[in-house]
């Protein structure tokens, strides 16, 4: 499986540890380093839907003042292909194809216990 997100990122960084605590294997994806294009974003809104990927809580949403455009579902997908650190984070890609955004304890130890 992959994970993306970032190194700094506290929830990507509780999600890697869980990974690491329960043996499991992965391949991590720094958007800072290998930034994700449409193609992939395209994929995974087609699985969990715009508003689950889009990360409207970020420092990256603030920063860029992103509230004040009150952007629709084509807005959001926009700036999602030209600013990754707009993605809810981590979003892993399971094996299966299924894709899972973000990081729930509860969430993880169904899926992966």
């Amino acid at each position: 499986m992959k994970v993306y997100g970032i190194k700094t990122c506290g929830s990507v960084k509780k999600a890697l540890k869980f990974f690491k605590d329960n043996n499991i294997e992965y391949e991590f994806v720094d958007f800072k380093k290998t930034p994700v294009g449409c193609d992939k974003i395209d994929e995974w809104i087609s699985k969990v839907g715009v508003d689950v990927l889009f990360n409207n809580r970020g420092t990256k949403y603030r920063q860029l003042k992103l509230k004040e455009l009150n952007l629709d579902e084509n807005g959001k997908r926009e700036w999602l292909c030209k600013e990754n650190l707009l993605i809810k984070r981590p979003v892993i890609e399971l094996d299966d194809g299924r894709v899972i955004v973000g990081f729930d304890e509860e969430k993880y130890k169904e899926i992966f216990g």
